[in-house]
C-alpha cells in the first residue's frame, strides 16, 4: 500500500514537473498519453496548467487547445489499435495499460447507443473519455469525423479543468479565507486523493487478473 501511494505521488509530481518545464508541449504530450489509454489523470494535468495561467506563464485558451490537440494525437493511436486489431488485440494487450474488459464493454455500449456522436459526448465523460476511441476504431468510424468530434468534445473538458485551476490559483493569494480553508484540510484532501487513486489502480489490477484467470488455456 505504501509503495503504491508513493508511486502515485511520484506520478503526480512528474506530471507537474513536465508541465512546469515544457509548457504547452508538455500538455500536448501528457494529454496524448492519457488519450492513448495510458492511465494519466487529466484531472491533474489540466488544473495545474490552469494554475500556471493564473501566474501569467500560460494562456487559458492556448492551454485548452493544447490539451485538445493532445487528445486527438493520443486518440489516433487508440483508434488505430481498434481498427487494425479489433477487440481481440485490445483485450490481449490492454491489460498492460490496466484496461479491463469492463472498460471496453462500457465504451462499446456507449458507442452502440449514440453512434459517431458517442466520440463527441464521451470525450466529456470521466470513465468513458479515455477509451471511446477504441470502439470507434473497431467500428471503422470515418477518420475525419472521428478527429473532428474528438477535438470538439475534448476542448470544453480541457477548458473547464484549466479554468478551475486558474480560478483556484488566482484566489489562492488574494483570498485569505480560501488559503486558510485549504491549510486546514489539505492533508485530508491529499489523503483522500491518494486513497481514491489507490482504489482505482487496485480495481483495475483486479479486473486484469480476473480476465486473465477466465481466459481459456
Amino acid at each position: 500500500m505504501n509503495g503504491l501511494s508513493n508511486l502515485i505521488a511520484t506520478l503526480a509530481g512528474w506530471i507537474v514537473a513536465v508541465i512546469a518545464a515544457t509548457g504547452y508541449i508538455g500538455i500536448i504530450g501528457l494529454m496524448a498519453l492519457e488519450s492513448a489509454c495510458i492511465p494519466l489523470p487529466s484531472e491533474i494535468i489540466m488544473p495545474f496548467s490552469g494554475y500556471l495561467v493564473s501566474t501569467g506563464r500560460l494562456d487559458l485558451w492556448l492551454v485548452a487547445i493544447a490539451g485538445a490537440v493532445g487528445c486527438n494525437l493520443g486518440s489516433a493511436l487508440a483508434y488505430e489499435a481498434g481498427r487494425r486489431g479489433g477487440r481481440p488485440m485490445v483485450e490481449r494487450y490492454g491489460r498492460w495499460l490496466l484496461l479491463t474488459p469492463e472498460d471496453l464493454d462500457r465504451s462499446e455500449r456507449f458507442f452502440e447507443r449514440f453512434g459517431g456522436a458517442a466520440v463527441l459526448i464521451g470525450r466529456m465523460l470521466p470513465g468513458i473519455r479515455s477509451f471511446i476511441a477504441l470502439p470507434a476504431g473497431i467500428a471503422r468510424m470515418p477518420l475525419l469525423r472521428f478527429h473532428l468530434y474528438t477535438f470538439i468534445g475534448s476542448l470544453p473538458w480541457c477548458l473547464g479543468l484549466a479554468y478551475a485551476g486558474q480560478v483556484l490559483g488566482s484566489r489562492w493569494n488574494t483570498d485569505p479565507r480560501l488559503s486558510a480553508w485549504f491549510h486546514k484540510i489539505d492533508l485530508f484532501l491529499l489523503g483522500a486523493i491518494v486513497l481514491a487513486a489507490i482504489w482505482f489502480v487496485r480495481r483495475r489490477l483486479t479486473g486484469v487478473r480476473t480476465s486473465r484467470a477466465t481466459e481459456p488455456e
